[in-house]
């Protein structure tokens, strides 16, 4: 026996090195897929040489005589840090995430095959003109360029993800990228989200005025009563039974909402009689859904010889396209926000009863359109689908927003959609930005910009600063009532769109007397404007306090001011919110460590930064709140509603709402609603106490709140989470400036920062090479490089760095291509 238990142990001692040095020379071999800093290639089809000088950060500056060649040098230097995050990029757009991720994204790329984003980029390409296929061809010629060459030895020539994976990507084509673009504007998707809600509202047998409690217009808004939709789409005019309100609220879809996560964002120019410098200062910072890699990557793009001069951009790239999107340029410096025009109309379609093949028009049975779709899934089985559409866009799958339950038998629901153009010219604003010197020119240079619709503000180095809201808007008869507020009958004319406003019909402001431009995704235009934009508008919250802030102030506006206004954390809407829950609570019988937090709420300043408890309190106290308030009333239809609303919270708890939505249906009394919020304080103290510990002083806003930059597929793999995901503690709030929108319908992690400050960029017009810039990750995809979270830190922080135009100094590296 003893002789059998040696042998075990010299076994042991034996394998346990082998072990380690495999481990070990596993990962070195997967650590040498990172590109080295220096080095040489020749491609065929450069006009010229390409030099990529990398600077301290991992900023990529590259120079090239053409712009197809400084895209070809992009497009390179995105191969070698952001290969994974193109690739996942594309195959989304193409509906083919089963093939890396297997059957958990299956639903997903139906609904993403569905609205045909490919296809629509594939046509798209027939429409742009020489200097935009110029640079779509010259970036898939540096991204191919890097895929083919010839790995170092002893090296992996793709990033861990394709090795874990064992995926294999296809060649870069000029259509990619335009798939990369259709798939930011879908991202920035509005108003299909509100339809299915009003229309989920009416068959629970919601009065207008009680769906206005939970869906307000803005105070400046007047929009005409909605029509009865129950006689308009032919609706059963009974409301949906007691079944379907407890109906189980999920549905096969569930992750496209990550797709279509709306983005905020906020931005404002000032002119240079406000200013320290005597210029305009420009500031821009995006909030978009976080992720690992950041869906940003900064860049110095230097072209050389195409104009009379040296041209610049430096800021933002999307991986996957050869321009820079938000940044400066020589003589101007830009910044967008979301606009959120209603661009969307669902429409609901009548099925021919005799034959499912037809859909009613308004000139009678027409046939859909269709096409079998095959969607292969990794480790799996094929999956077959057939893909529908009509005259106004793509069907949704069944089950899509509960549209299956909410429609009548034989009729099904599809989609008109800005974004799912045929002839989307949005690429050929990119070229054109290297020669825009002056506001009019950046204001007149953005009528090919289709979608999405951007708040776009700008200045120039004479001293100019602009606005205008460049992207294709709808135009609605006017006999249409419902104005794009809920799905229309597909087979009525009046419903349909009239065309697209003119562009210079389209919000447009230059140099105006106050000195201030400012945008927040709220209402941009005036109540004479003559267009219908949308009456969707975010809360104004955010963009009331950049006025406040800005035009609070005495002293001459500097660039460190603005940095002071992105960051800041105080929330209006909780300062609004807080007297109205603590004032519901004075009567109720609390313990005396429940009385001790209200007093710590008492005296709370409003602002949500890291350090606090309170924020964390207060958030989880609105939470508990509005699932006890409306949970029961609204069934299904509760979780697609369900975030922080601040306008209907304070009319609830101001009693100003159409019905007592504090009454629980299940009990014989009728619950007030200061009733509601004392047992929400309970519950979320226990709730936290839960999660957090039960000493309350040990709370932190910061600990829950954790910026949570998740990388796909592995962040959600418990082992590999550590490594990929990118997370750090993070303030802000759903209402400050510096942003952090949380999911709080997720019970597993409601109060994690999903959606925050993307890119965060000041420009001073009299010194733009002391711009700042910082995203929200690192410059490397590559989870083994020193850039993969280095800015992280900085951007928590809310510091910055500068990329001057001018040469590098201390390079990392450089590479020079050639042509071949």
């Amino acid at each position: 026996m003893m002789r059998i238990v040696k042998g075990l142990i010299k076994l042991i001692l034996l394998l346990v090195p082998l072990v380690v040095m495999a481990v070990g020379a596993g990962m070195l071999w997967a650590s040498r897929s990172q590109a080295p800093s220096d080095g040489e290639m020749q491609i065929a089809g450069l006009s010229g040489e390409v030099t990529i000088t990398r600077d301290r950060n991992g900023v990529p500056h590259v120079k090239a005589a053409t712009r197809a060649d400084v895209a070809a040098g992009l497009g390179f230097a995105h191969a070698q840090d952001r290969l994974w995050q193109m690739e996942v990029s594309r195959m989304a757009g193409q509906g083919r995430l089963s093939e890396m991720f297997g059957s958990a994204t299956v639903s997903t790329d139906i609904w993403l095959r569905t609205m045909a984003i490919h296809e629509a980029a594939e046509a798209s390409l027939a429409v742009m003109d020489e200097d935009t296929m110029a640079m779509l061809e010259g970036y898939a010629r540096g991204v191919n360029a890097w895929l083919e060459r010839t790995p170092l030895v002893f090296s992996s020539k793709l990033p861990p993800e394709y090795v874990i994976l064992g995926h294999k990507p296809e060649p870069w084509r000029p259509v990619d990228t335009l798939t990369s673009i259709k798939m930011m504007s879908i991202s920035l998707a509005q108003n299909l989200r509100e339809e299915a809600l009003r229309l989920g509202f009416h068959r629970l047998g919601l009065s207008e005025a009680e769906t206005l409690d939970l869906l307000p217009y803005l105070d400046a808004d007047t929009p005409p009563p909605m029509p009865d939709l129950t006689a308009l789409l032919g609706l059963d005019p009974a409301p949906i039974g007691e079944t379907m309100i407890t109906a189980d609220a999920s549905d096969a879809f569930t992750d496209i909402d990550g797709v279509l996560a709306t983005g905020a964002s906020n931005n404002w120019v000032i002119s240079g009689e406000r200013t320290q410098s005597g210029l305009p200062v420009v500031a821009n910072d995006p909030h978009l859904g976080l992720m690992a890699p950041s869906v940003w990557y900064l860049a110095h793009l230097e072209v050389t010889e195409e104009f009379d001069e040296p041209r610049h951009l430096i800021g933002t790239s999307l991986p996957g396209t050869p321009f820079v999107l938000l940044g400066r340029g020589n003589d101007i410096a830009w910044g967008f926000t979301n606009t959120a025009t209603d661009a969307q109309d669902v429409f609901v379609e009548r099925v021919n009863p005799d034959n499912a093949d037809e859909y009613l028009t308004p000139t009678g049975w027409a046939p859909f359109g269709k096409k079998d779709e095959v969607i292969k899934v990794r480790g799996g089985e094929d999956e077959t689908f057939t893909r529908l559409w009509t005259r106004h866009g793509p069907v949704f799958p069944a089950g899509y927003k509960h549209f299956d339950k909410l429609l009548p038998e034989n009729t099904v629901a599809a989609l008109q959609w800005v974004a799912l153009a045929h002839d989307d010219t949005t690429a050929m604003v990119g070229p054109r930005l290297y020669d825009m010197r002056t506001v009019e020119d950046f204001q007149n240079g953005f009528e090919a910009f289709l979608t999405p619709m951007q708040s776009m503000v700008v200045a120039d180095r004479s001293g100019n600063i602009g606005f205008v809201a460049a992207g294709r808007v709808p135009r609605r008869d006017p006999a249409n009532r419902l104005m794009g507020r809920a799905p229309a009958p597909g087979w009525n004319a009046i419903y349909d769109w009239r065309g697209y406003a003119p562009y210079k019909d389209l919000p447009r402001q230059t140099n105006p007397e106050s000195g201030l431009i400012a945008t927040a995704n709220t209402k941009i235009v005036g109540p004479g404007y003559p267009l219908h934009l949308t009456f969707d508008w975010d809360e104004p919250y955010r963009q009331n306090r950049i006025e406040e802030l800005i035009n609070g102030s005495n002293e001459k506006h500097t660039p460190a001011m603005s940095r002071q206004v992105q960051a800041d954390v105080f929330s209006p809407a909780f300062a609004s919110l807080k007297p109205r829950l603590l004032k519901a609570l004075e009567s109720a019988p609390l313990s005396q460590a429940n009385q001790d937090l209200m007093a710590r709420l008492a005296s709370w300043d409003e602002t949500m930064t890291r350090d606090k408890m309170e924020p964390l309190l207060i958030m989880a106290w609105v939470r508990q709140t509005m699932i006890m308030a409306f949970e029961d009333d609204l069934g299904f239809m509760f979780e697609d509603w369900f975030k922080v609303r601040g306008k209907v919270l304070e009319r609830l708890l101001d009693g100003e709402t159409a019905r007592n939505w504090c009454d629980v249906k299940s009990t014989a009394d009728e619950e007030s609603c200061e009733q509601i919020v004392a047992e929400a304080f309970e519950a979320a103290v226990a709730d936290l106490s839960e999660r957090y510990g039960e000493d309350p002083s040990k709370w932190r806003w910061g600990e829950a709140h954790y910026a949570k930059g998740a990388h796909r597929p592995f962040g959600e793999v418990s082992l590999l989470r550590r490594f990929f995901n990118v997370e750090v503690e993070s303030g802000g709030g759903p209402f400050t400036l510096d942003r952090g929108r949380t999911q709080i319908q997720d019970e597993k992690d409601p109060y994690a920062n999903t959606n925050a400050s993307s890119y965060r960029g000041i420009f001073d017009m009299a010194d733009l090479d002391r711009a700042t810039y910082i995203q929200t990750t690192g410059q490397s995809g590559n989870v083994f490089s020193g850039h993969y979270n280095d800015f992280a830190p900085l951007w928590a922080d809310v510091n910055s760095i500068e990329i001057p135009a001018t040469d590098v100094v201390d390079p990392a590296g450089v590479w020079r291509l050639a042509p071949g």
